[in-house]
């Protein structure tokens, strides 16, 4: 399984991708070319982000949490 890191730099990885998708989408419909089939890969990477996301944050939920430390005597001014 990997861990949340690795899904962490793949997100960004892949938000790099669906940027540059983007932006092959604006040249081709500039151009006049049809652009249904990069949509609908836009669209199934917007997805497998938005699933990586999920799952992120789920490994997030289950990592423990730091022990909140103790404060004696208040704050000093």
């Amino acid at each position: 399984m990997p861990d949340i890191e690795f899904i962490r730099a793949e997100i960004e990885r892949m938000r790099i991708q669906v940027c540059r998708q983007r932006g092959e989408i604006r040249q081709l419909q500039r151009a006049g070319i049809s652009t249904t089939s990069t949509e609908a890969l836009l669209d199934r990477m917007l997805n497998n982000i938005d699933g990586l996301c999920a799952e992120r944050d789920r490994l997030k939920k289950e990592q423990p949490r730091p022990p909140k430390g103790k404060v004696f005597g208040g704050r000093r001014w």
